[in-house]
C-alpha cells in the first residue's frame, strides 16, 4: 500500500495544468451557444409559436399541447444544426443528483429506412421508472411507470451529442418523485401571495419571481491521491487523518492566488458554463487549503435551481479531464472548515422592484419594511421546518464548527434595521390612530432606510439566515444539496406569512382602519411576536445555546431528529394548504430522508472497518513487529542495565500501538454488532437515530486511534495519502 502511496503522490507532482482557449475573448460572444434560449426560439419558431410559449415562460400559462410538435420540430432543427443525435428529459429524483435516459432522434419506417423524428409528444413527456429511484413508498417495484414531463419555463441544452430538456418527474398516479415539482409550485404560491399584498403598494405588479444566487464550496484534489483513498472514493469524506502541522490557521489561501492547476480548471469550468448559459461571475480561494468557491450572477430560483445541479455536473466531468476530483462533501477533511452552498434569496417584481431592497420613498421603504418583516415572522414560525430543510448526513458535520451556522435558527439584520423595527413598535399604537406629528416623524424615519442601510450591510457569518442588504442569505445549506430543499420552504413559508397578512390587513381595513395604519399595526405585531428570533450575536458561542433555548428556539442537533419535522402537523397543513404537496408526499419524502441518512452512515460504517481492519492494522502490527525486532536485538547486544535504558521508549511505543489495535479491533468489532441489529429493525426513524446516536459515535473511537497510529507508524509503509499531500498539493 505504500508503494500505492508514494506512486500516487510522485503521479500528482508531475502533473501539468491543461490549459483550454475560450473561443473568444469576449465571454458575451459564446454565452448561451447550447442553449435554446429566447433568442434561439424567436429564430426558429413562428411569431405566433414564439409568443405563446414566451406566455408560458413569463406569466405561467399553461402551454397548449397543440402547440408542442411546432415547438418540437423547431428545437430538433436547431439541435441537428449542432450535430446532436440524441435527446433526454433531465430530472432531479429524489436522490440529490439528476437523472437522464436518452433517446436517438431516429425511427424506422420500414426495414431498410429510417427517419429523424422528434415531436411534441415526445418533448412533452418521457417514461422512466418510478420503482427503482427513491420514492418513501409511493410507487412499488411492480407499479413502475412514471412520467417526466416537460418544463417550459427552464430552456433546453445541449451537452456533447445530446439535448436535455429539464423536466419533473412524477408517478403514474400524478405524484411528485422529484425536487422540481414542489418547487415550481411554491414559486408559484409565493407568487400570487406577494402579487396580492403588492397590491397595497403599487397596483403595477402582477407578476413576483423569487430569486437565488448560490454559492458553490468545493474542495479540489488530485485524482492519483483520490483514488488511493478508499474513504474517499466511497464516501466522498476522509474518515481518518491526522491534522498537518500546517492548517488553515495563517489564512494565507483564503483569496490569495489561486493555483495554476486549479486556475486552470477553472478556466475550462467557466467556459463550458458559459455556453450552457450559467452566468458565473466569482471564482476565488476559499479558507481551507485546496478549497474553493464559484458563484453565479441571480437569476429566477427554478432556473438558478436547474444550474446548480448542472455545473455540479460539469465540475466533475471537467475536474477528471485535469486529472482532479471535486469533493462536494460538506466535511470531506477532519481539521479544516468544510463546504457550504450559502443560497441568497429574494424576491422581484415584474416592475424592476426588489421587494427586499429598500427604495427612495417613505412608501417603497413601507414595501421593504412590509416583506422584511413577513420573512422574519415566517422564518420565527416555522424555524424547525428550515432546519430540517439542510439536515443532511454531510451536513451535520459541519454545522456549528466555527465555519458554519450552528444548527439553531436565528435571522440577523443589523444594528439598524434592528433600532428601526424597535422604532416601529415603539411609535405605533394598537388602540388610537398616529399623530399627524407622530405620522411625519415615522414617515421621514422610514424614508431615510436606505441611507442606515449603506455602510450597514455587513454579514454576520454565524448566522444561518442574515439580512445582507436587499437579500435574505441562507447560509446552512450543505455544498452537495439540492438547493430545492431549501427554496421549497422559504417560499412556501414566506407565501402562507403573506396570505396571512393579507386578512390581517384586511379586516383591520373593513373595521374602519386607514391602510397605511392597518399595515403599520399589523407590521408591529408580527415584529414582536418574532422578536425571538432575532439575534446579533455570536452564533458559534456556548451561550447563545444557553439563550436560544430561553427564547424557545429548537436546537435539532442531528439529522434524525431535524428530519422528523418533515411530517409534523404544521408541515403537512403548510403544503397542503398550499398545494406544493400532499400530505402522502410530503411524508414520503420523510421517509425517504431517513433512509438516506441510514444509508450514508452504513456506508461510512463499512468503509470506516474495512480500512480500519483491511490496511490500518496490518500496517500497525507490520510496524509494531519491526519495533519488537529491534528491541530483540538491542538485549542480544546489550547488558541488562543498558538494554533497560535503550529499549524504554520502544517498549512505550510497542504498548501504545498494543493499545490502539486493541481499541479499534474491539470497537470495530462492536460497531459491525450494532449495525447488524440496527438492520433487522422495521422504522426508518428507528433505524436512522440508532445509526446516528449508536453507530456513528464509534467513528471518532475508531479515528482517534487510527490518527494516532498515523503519527507513530513509519511515513514510509503508512498506507493512505496523508492530509499534508491531499491538502498542499496543488
Amino acid at each position: 500500500m505504500a508503494t500505492i502511496r508514494f506512486k500516487a503522490l510522485e503521479a500528482s507532482m508531475s502533473r501539468v495544468p491543461r490549459i483550454v482557449k475560450a473561443p473568444s475573448t469576449k465571454i458575451s460572444e459564446y454565452y448561451g451557444v447550447n442553449v435554446f434560449d429566447k433568442k434561439v426560439m424567436a429564430e426558429y419558431m413562428s411569431k405566433d409559436i414564439y409568443k405563446q410559449v414566451m406566455q408560458t415562460i413569463e406569466d405561467g400559462k399553461t402551454i397548449d399541447r397543440k402547440i408542442t410538435n411546432s415547438v418540437a420540430s423547431a428545437m430538433k432543427a436547431w439541435a441537428m444544426e449542432k450535430q446532436v443525435t440524441h435527446y433526454t428529459h433531465r430530472f432531479q429524483p429524489l436522490t440529490g443528483t439528476t437523472a437522464e435516459k436518452h433517446d436517438a432522434f431516429f425511427e424506422p419506417i420500414n426495414d431498410n429506412d429510417v427517419i429523424e423524428r422528434f415531436d411534441g409528444s415526445q418533448l412533452a413527456q418521457q417514461e422512466p421508472d418510478a420503482s427503482r429511484l427513491p420514492n418513501g413508498g409511493i410507487r412499488n417495484t411492480f407499479e413502475a411507470r412514471g412520467y417526466t414531463a416537460w418544463d417550459p419555463s427552464s430552456p433546453a441544452f445541449i451537452i456533447g451529442n445530446t439535448m436535455c430538456i429539464p423536466t419533473i418527474y412524477i408517478s403514474y398516479t400524478g405524484e411528485a418523485l422529484d425536487y422540481k415539482t414542489p418547487l415550481l409550485k411554491a414559486l408559484n404560491s409565493v407568487d400570487q401571495a406577494a402579487v396580492d399584498v403588492c397590491g397595497y403598494f403599487d397596483k403595477n405588479v402582477n407578476k413576483v419571481s423569487a430569486t437565488l444566487g448560490w454559492e458553490q464550496e468545493y474542495f479540489l484534489v488530485d485524482k492519483a491521491l483520490f483514488a488511493a483513498r478508499p474513504d474517499l472514493v466511497m464516501t466522498g469524506r476522509t474518515v481518518f487523518g491526522h491534522s498537518p502541522a500546517k492548517g488553515q490557521e495563517l489564512d494565507d489561501h483564503y483569496f490569495g492566488s489561486i493555483p495554476d492547476r486549479a486556475h486552470a480548471y477553472m478556466v475550462e469550468l467557466e467556459i463550458e458554463c458559459m455556453k450552457l448559459g450559467i452566468p458565473l461571475k466569482t471564482r476565488h480561494n476559499e479558507v481551507a487549503p485546496n478549497q474553493y468557491e464559484f458563484a453565479p450572477i441571480f437569476e429566477e430560483a427554478n432556473l438558478a435551481v436547474d444550474h446548480n445541479q448542472l455545473l455540479m455536473d460539469i465540475m466533475d466531468k471537467i475536474a477528471r479531464k485535469h486529472n482532479l476530483r471535486v469533493l462536494l462533501h460538506e466535511k470531506p477533511f477532519a481539521t479544516v472548515n468544510g463546504s457550504g452552498k450559502h443560497n441568497n434569496w429574494s424576491l422581484s417584481t415584474n416592475t424592476g422592484i426588489n421587494l427586499l431592497s429598500p427604495g427612495k420613498t417613505p412608501k417603497s421603504n413601507m414595501q421593504f419594511l412590509t416583506f422584511l418583516i413577513n420573512t422574519i415572522k415566517a422564518v420565527h414560525d416555522n424555524e424547525r421546518l428550515l432546519r430540517a430543510s439542510m439536515a443532511t448526513a454531510g451536513n451535520e458535520h459541519r454545522l456549528g464548527a466555527n465555519e458554519a451556522p450552528p444548527a439553531i435558527i436565528s435571522v440577523f439584520i443589523g444594528r439598524e434595521l434592528t433600532n428601526m423595527l424597535n422604532e416601529l413598535v415603539s411609535k405605533v399604537n394598537d388602540n388610537k390612530p398616529l399623530t399627524a406629528e407622530e405620522k411625519t416623524e415615522l414617515k421621514l424615519n422610514i424614508g431615510k432606510i436606505p441611507e442606515i442601510l449603506l455602510d450597514n450591510t455587513d454579514r454576520n457569518r454565524t448566522s444561518p439566515f442574515a439580512f445582507t442588504g436587499n437579500k435574505f442569505e441562507f447560509r446552512a445549506i450543505g455544498s452537495s444539496a439540492n438547493c430545492s430543499a431549501a427554496m421549497v420552504v422559504i417560499n412556501s413559508i414566506v407565501a402562507k406569512q403573506l396570505i396571512q397578512f393579507k386578512k390581517d390587513v384586511d379586516a383591520q381595513i373593513k373595521k374602519g382602519i386607514k391602510k397605511d395604519e392597518a399595515i403599520l399595526r399589523i407590521l408591529k405585531k408580527y415584529t414582536i411576536s418574532s422578536k425571538a428570533i432575532r439575534f446579533e450575536g455570536n452564533g458559534y458561542g456556548d451561550e447563545w445555546i444557553v439563550e436560544a433555548e430561553k427564547r424557545g428556539l429548537s436546537h435539532l442537533k442531528t439529522t434524525p431528529l431535524a428530519i422528523a419535522e418533515m411530517g409534523s402537523k404544521q408541515t403537512l397543513d403548510l403544503y397542503d394548504s398550499l398545494g406544493v404537496m400532499t400530505n402522502r408526499e410530503t411524508i414520503a419524502r420523510r421517509e425517504i430522508a431517513y433512509d438516506l441518512y441510514t444509508n450514508l452512515i452504513r456506508i461510512e460504517s463499512r468503509i470506516v472497518g474495512d480500512i480500519a481492519q483491511n490496511h490500518i492494522l496490518p500496517t500497525a502490527l507490520r510496524y509494531q513487529n519491526h519495533l519488537i525486532k529491534n528491541v530483540q536485538g538491542l538485549k542480544d547486544i546489550l547488558d541488562a542495565k543498558e538494554f533497560k535504558d535503550a529499549s524504554s521508549v520502544q517498549l512505550d511505543m510497542i504498548k501504545d500501538i498494543s493499545a490502539h489495535i486493541k481499541t479499534i479491533k474491539e470497537t470495530v468489532g462492536e460497531m459491525i454488532n450494532e449495525r447488524k441489529r440496527i438492520n433487522m429493525l422495521e422504522s426508518p426513524k428507528e433505524k436512522a437515530l440508532q445509526y446516528c446516536d449508536i453507530v456513528k459515535p464509534m467513528f471518532d473511537t475508531i479515528r482517534y486511534s487510527v490518527d494516532k497510529l498515523e503519527l507513530m507508524v513509519d511515513d514510509e509503509i503508512w498506507p493512505l495519502p496523508k492530509y499534508r499531500e491531499l491538502l498542499f498539493n496543488h
